[in-house]
């Protein structure tokens, strides 16, 4: 949010710096991310200075130019040339210096040098007021009063107002703040001064020719509305100093009438709407819903089908207005506009955040309204808005405030204890001081005891419901600073259980990083599209955002899929196909339960993606490119199984779904516990992301390695003495035998010196028998006691053998 110096010196004396000011803003909660300071003429006027023309001769050899002496103020006169017609002895003119640099109103930058024209040296410019950026006149030189002093800096003379704009990190609670008067406030509780709003005692109603009545039917959308018109109003630009304090807040300055209502939301916070009054039929303003789907074009020009629940503002016969959010292209103020009524209410904040968020609309309106304005606010606003109205557009007040408040909302009464202010600060502050600050936060005590009272809260802070929401506030006005640290710090020991998750988490990201995947973090919140044609993931069993954002994020993610494959089509788009990504983040599902607790149809579990696309090796002078696929994935995830004691060929295999995958495996524990599914994505599922390279994806458990990590004892044992002897075996075997199955063999018919059996080749051709099929396997024997000898190795050999052609008809080749 931009707050501008210069406009909070409306409602505060302070003589302090901006960058002092934004110290003290932050000390008080109001954090200051950063300052722009805004020149109101580009450059400032650097180096331009009042000039006396002594003389004026025509050039010697140039029939439109002149030769011009000017007084600058300095011991000499400078010699000038100009061009301009208009130039004469005895004027006052503004003179660039030389290396003075000038941001003309074209846009174009000039820097001042010493220069020869035609033969003649000069010395600066003589300037025109678009060549200082100050109009868009370029008929002749600028003439300054005849008692403009020599020497005096141009910026000086015309008494430029610099400004410096600070952009405040607004956390969600402090709405109060969302404007000058509310920053204001804040500061008049830090100095210990009073915050004062523009006087409106010279509010008079000139005449009642153009009364409008409102009725509220939805009282609980609408607590309050108040509303005024102003006739024959004349439509056209605001005057300079109000288009300043708009541009100050990046607000594009649009004509007088809208102006002044936008004006009023950042200087009091309380959001206004102008209608076009000859356009409001029946004299009448009311306040309801329209029945489901009706159709409302708003000022965008767009087509907006409402809800039964959006708040409206109407007329006897139609829509003109989403309340407290965004107006209708057939209601609002054109430069053809006479007769205005301005609106000024106070609006349910829920009601305006649901509207506001169905329909994608965030407003400088609704930002207010959604998160709750002073309904104390309303009926000043208006006087604010029918003086100005009257004064920049020579309008009639021509009707009485109408103001509709039935349900009058009461001051939130909290009782304060010292003994939980020195509590929660740490540090006793005395109660005369508690006092003050109380008072300058504009709350009321109201009752007082021994160790306590009693305080009402204005209404608009909204955010201070509690006694700590109020210490919270004492704390800040005091100062954090102001609080000593301790000598001592109490504290109690926390015992994490075993295995801690972060250090396991940290350990998985580690070996991802270390084999050059990157980390991405996706929101957790997605579409709801996703998920329409998915039977893994069904559009049902989405937990779905009751306010989204948008509709793009409407509800919660089953799944780190898709979250990854944007990242891999916002990276391929821009030329950077080549990827290793992972995340580890949280799912959430919804299934239908018979359980008394609705809260146990919600799942939320832990899981780790990968993602890999493009080539695993990008070409290079030393090494061909080499692609990603399924088996780089698999291996990577052998080895990250390996870390946590569990062997890959010892879970139970499956087809991992369909809808997801065009080809992968789901990993599971013997028990049917979920480790890990892995493959490559499907052509369908790439395609909603106009992906068209292959997209190799896994999806682990986190919860089932941490099962893990539990089981794993990592154990230490002396190096082995004597040498592994490693035994090949070529085997016919039947197709329908499985490595893994003659490993299992291998390691029942062997338990104490076999170490390892691997698979280093297959063979599958026409000189094998039909049905069968060769491998190629190694054999690595161990005995940690002794040196094996030929004999023992050719026994072991042969036991395998017999074990192999018993169970699986196994020959040796």
């Amino acid at each position: 949010m931009k707050i501008s110096y210069n406009w909070l010196k409306d409602y505060i004396y302070f003589e302090e710096t901006p960058e002092k000011i934004a110290e003290i803003l932050t000390s008080i909660g109001l954090e200051v991310e950063s300052i722009e300071h805004i020149e109101s003429v580009k450059g400032g006027l650097n180096g331009v200075y009042v000039g006396h023309v002594l003389s004026c001769e025509k050039h010697p050899d140039a029939d439109r130019l002149h030769v011009t002496r000017v007084d600058t103020g300095e011991a000499q006169p400078l010699q000038i040339v100009c061009g301009a017609p208009n130039v004469a002895q005895g004027q006052k003119v503004a003179v660039a210096t030389v290396g003075a640099t000038l941001y003309f109103a074209s846009g174009e930058e000039v820097k001042i040098k010493k220069s020869k024209i035609r033969g003649v040296e000069s010395f600066g410019m003589i300037c025109a007021e678009d060549e200082l950026g100050l109009g868009d006149s370029h008929e002749g030189i600028m003439v300054l009063d005849a008692d403009a002093v020599p020497g005096t800096p141009l910026k000086d003379l015309l008494q430029l107002e610099n400004d410096a704009v600070f952009e405040i990190g607004l956390t969600p609670n402090r709405v109060d703040a969302a404007s000058h008067f509310g920053v204001a406030r804040d500061l008049a509780a830090y100095f210990r001064k009073n915050a004062s709003l523009p006087d409106v005692s010279n509010f008079i109603i000139d005449n009642y020719s153009n009364p409008y009545e409102v009725e509220i039917e939805d009282n609980d959308g609408c607590l309050r509305y108040s509303g005024i018109t102003v006739s024959n109003l004349k439509i056209k630009p605001s005057p300079e100093w109000l288009q300043k304090r708009l541009k100050a807040v990046d607000i594009k300055p649009k004509n007088n009438a809208v102006d002044i209502t936008n004006y009023i939301l950042h200087e009091l916070g309380q959001p206004l709407h102008a209608f076009d009054a000859d356009k409001i039929e029946g004299g009448k303003v009311v306040i309801r819903t329209c029945e489901e789907d009706a159709e409302f074009v708003t000022l965008d020009s767009e087509m907006r089908k409402l809800t039964s629940t959006d708040l409206m503002i109407c007329d006897q016969n139609k829509p003109l207005c989403i309340a407290g959010v965004f107006g209708g292209t057939d209601s609002g103020v054109t430069d053809n506009t006479v007769n205005v009524f301005i609106e000024s209410a106070y609006f349910n904040p829920v009601r305006i955040r649901k509207t506001s968020r169905y329909h994608g609309l965030i407003t400088d309106s609704s930002f207010r309204f959604e998160r709750g304005t002073d309904p104390n606010m309303t009926v000043y606003a208006l006087k604010r808005a029918a003086l100005l109205m009257k004064e920049l557009g020579e309008g009639e007040i021509s009707s009485d405030i109408v103001d509709v408040y039935e349900q009058v909302v009461e001051p939130a009464q909290i009782v304060m204890s010292y003994s939980n202010i020195e509590r929660v600060v740490g540090k006793n502050i005395p109660a005369d001081e508690i006092k003050n600050i109380v008072q300058a936060l504009e709350m009321k005590i109201i009752d007082e005891k021994d160790d306590s009272f009693t305080v009402a809260v204005p209404l608009y802070r909204v955010d201070v419901k509690r006694e700590f929401d109020v210490i919270e506030d004492i704390l800040r006005i005091y100062g954090y600073n102001n609080v000593e640290i301790p000598s001592q710090v109490h504290s109690t020991l926390s015992y994490v259980p075993k295995p801690d998750k972060d250090k396991l988490l940290n350990a998985v990201s580690d070996f991802f990083t270390a084999n050059g995947f990157r980390e991405i973090m996706s929101n957790s919140l997605t579409k709801s599209a996703y998920y329409d044609n998915l039977e893994t993931y069904k559009a049902e069993n989405s937990v779905k955002i009751l306010n989204p954002l948008s509709n793009e994020l409407n509800v919660m993610r089953q799944t780190l899929l898709f979250g990854g494959l944007e990242a891999i089509a916002r990276n391929i788009n821009r030329k950077n196909p080549d990827l290793k990504f992972y995340e580890a983040g949280n799912c959430y599902s919804y299934k239908e339960t018979q359980s008394p607790n609705p809260l146990n149809a919600y799942r939320e579990d832990s899981r780790i993606a990968l993602f890999l696309t493009g080539n695993n090796h990008s070409l290079s002078w030393n090494q061909k490119a080499e692609t990603s696929d399924f088996f780089t994935l698999k291996s990577l995830l052998e080895r990250l199984l390996k870390r946590f004691g569990v062997n890959m060929s010892n879970l139970e295999t499956g087809d991992a779904p369909k809808d997801i995958f065009a080809d992968g495996l789901s990993l599971n524990l013997p028990k049917g516990k979920h480790v890990l599914t892995f493959g490559v994505v499907a052509k369908n599922v790439l395609k909603m992301l106009d992906i068209e390279q292959d997209v190799f994806f896994a999806e682990i458990s986190f919860q089932t390695i941490t099962g893990f990590a539990k089981q794993n004892k990592t154990v230490y044992k002396e190096l082995a003495r004597f040498p592994e002897v490693r035994r090949d075996l070529a085997l016919v075997i039947d197709k329908n035998v499985s490595f893994s199955a003659l490993r299992d063999i291998a390691f029942r018919t062997e338990r104490k010196l076999l170490k390892n059996v691997g698979l280093f080749d297959i063979y599958d051709g026409d000189k094998l028998p039909a049905g069968k099929k060769q491998y190629a396997i190694s054999f690595i024997i161990q005995d940690e006691e002794k040196t094996l000898t030929d004999k023992d190795i050719e026994q072991i050999m042969q036991k395998l053998l017999n074990a192999f052609a018993k169970e699986t008809g196994a020959v040796l080749r």
